[in-house]
C-alpha cells in the first residue's frame, strides 16, 4: 500500500508517516515502479503500537528506544523496558501536574488581591499607565 492508503487505514497524516519512517518507526517495503513508498500490513500495526504508546505519555524518542530494543534484541522480553519507561512518563505526569497546582495556586491568589479590579471597580495594582498618559 502507499503512503495515501496507509494513512486512509490508520487516520494518521501522510506527512506523520513520512516522518516516522525517516525516524526508522515504519519500515518501507520498498517503492513502487513510479517511486511510490510501498508500505505492507506491518506498517498498520506500528502506527497503531507509535499512536498507543503516545497515548501512554511516551516520547518519541523513547519510542525509538523502545524499538531499537525490541529490533536489536529479539529474544529479550520488551516489557522491563517498557515499565521503565512508563515509570518516566508518570513522573513527567507528575512534574507537570505539580507545575499546574503553582500556576493555579498564583490565579487564585491574583483573583484574591485584585478582586475589585476584576470586577471592574477600581484599577489592577501597579496602575495602568494609559492613565498615567492622559492625565
Amino acid at each position: 500500500m502507499t503512503v495515501g492508503a496507509l494513512a486512509r487505514r490508520t487516520g494518521m497524516s501522510a506527512k506523520a508517516i513520512r516522518e516516522f519512517e525517516g525516524l526508522g518507526l515504519i519500515y518501507s517495503a520498498g517503492r513502487s515502479e513510479a517511486n511510490y513508498r510501498l508500505f505492507d500490513e506491518s506498517a498498520i500495526w506500528c502506527v497503531h503500537m507509535i499512536r498507543s504508546l503516545r497515548s501512554l505519555g511516551l516520547t518519541i524518542k523513547e519510542i525509538r528506544q523502545l524499538a531499537a530494543v525490541y529490533l536489536d534484541r529479539p529474544d529479550e522480553p520488551i516489557g522491563p523496558q517498557l515499565a521503565a519507561l512508563l515509570e518516566r512518563a508518570e513522573q513527567r505526569i507528575e512534574q507537570r501536574r505539580a507545575e499546574l497546582d503553582l500556576v493555579q495556586e498564583r490565579i487564585r491568589d491574583f483573583r484574591a488581591a485584585n478582586s475589585a479590579a476584576l470586577a471592574g471597580r477600581s484599577q489592577l495594582a501597579g496602575g495602568d499607565p494609559r492613565r498615567k498618559h492622559a492625565a
